[in-house]
């Protein structure tokens, strides 16, 4: 199948790309490389992807809307994995605008290029942070989530809104996976597993927000990744039992459904640590903050639609995980 892959430079991008490659499909992969972190680190999942035959690299920003319509035209991919985005709470708070660029008007984009040259499935990233305010654990994407609390998950809620409308309008499916705190190897450098580990390599301290009572459902990249692709050979289809008297948020009449892709175990923050301690050989220094604008103190997946639709479960322990990725970036940054 030739799939295109949007933010193919990207963390999870990367790996879903080399994914689908080593199992024989061609990869049209997009990415602007936005120096919101490291533009190096991007460039190097790039020519680890640029060294297999079937993978096609542009340089493009997805809220260019033309250039997205001729890369449509001339490739007609079969599927559409759209992993693009301006990722990070925090960031959304000092820069909103780039949030409606690339995560608003380039979805839109991506759409209108599957509504123009109709696509097999087009899959596209969203995030547990669309549950926002939502305090009942786990997650459920049955549950309401239109109660976010920082514009990256008020934009990845309406990339959600705006596919069922495609989907509905156009009968293109589409199918939205909620992720869960992705980490491993490859990794990206403002997220805790980068930003904890640097600090204890470097001696310097922690900053532990809500005082160290946090919980996060950490999930390993290739099992992300392997949910990626097993979605994405399973083109979503009308739920036969959807009513609009009693709506279920996570299908519709439409081509159209909704999964979490979790670990289905949160893990405390505290945890976290004393497993990279263990791992790097090192104790860390902690301080204890406050919560933060646009954080909440806990993510937890319910991911028992995945499970019984697309026959999968993320099952990488914590511990494994965090050695793989200790592993990694130890040889990546010579330390």
């Amino acid at each position: 199948m030739r799939v295109l892959v949007t933010g193919a430079a990207g963390f999870i991008g990367f790996h879903t790309s080399r994914k689908l490659l080593e199992r024989g499909d061609e990869v049209i992969g997009v990415d602007n490389l936005n120096p919101y972190y490291d533009v190096s680190l991007k460039e190097a999942r790039r020519d680890l992807l640029q060294q297999y035959e079937g993978f096609r690299f542009h340089f493009l920003d997805l809220k260019e809307g033309e250039a997205v319509a001729e890369l449509f035209a001339d490739y007609r991919p079969e599927g559409v994995v759209h992993l693009a985005a301006q990722a990070g709470v925090r960031y959304s708070l000092q820069n909103p605008q780039v949030y409606i660029d690339s995560n608003v008007t380039g979805t839109l984009n991506i759409l209108e290029g599957c509504r123009h040259h109709p696509v097999r499935h087009l899959v596209f990233a969203s995030t547990s942070s669309v549950y926002g305010a939502n305090t009942r654990m786990p997650f459920s994407v049955q549950d309401n989530a239109d109660h976010p609390i920082s514009l990256y998950a008020a934009t990845k809620r309406a990339d959600e809104l705006m596919a069922h409308v495609y989907s509905h309008l156009f009968r293109i499916p589409t199918t939205g996976l909620r992720f869960f705190t992705v980490y491993g190897p490859w990794g990206r450098p403002d997220m805790a597993m980068f930003i904890f580990t640097r600090a204890i390599l470097e001696e310097r301290q922690i900053e532990l927000f809500n005082h160290g009572d946090m919980r996060r459902d950490f999930t390993y990249v290739d099992d992300i990744a392997e949910g990626v692709v097993r979605a994405l050979d399973r083109p979503a289809e009308p739920d036969p039992h959807w009513s609009g008297d009693s709506p279920d948020p996570s299908s519709s009449s439409a081509p159209y459904r909704l999964y979490n892709i979790g670990n289905n175990r949160p893990i405390a923050l505290p945890y976290l640590i004393e497993t990279l301690e263990r791992c790097l050989g090192k104790k860390a220094q902690i301080t204890l903050m406050p919560m933060q604008p646009g954080d909440v103190p806990e993510t937890y997946a319910d991911i028992d639609a995945l499970i019984r639709d697309i026959g999968f479960q993320p099952a990488t322990p914590i511990e494994t995980g965090v050695a793989r990725f200790v592993a990694w970036y130890r040889d990546y940054y010579g330390v």
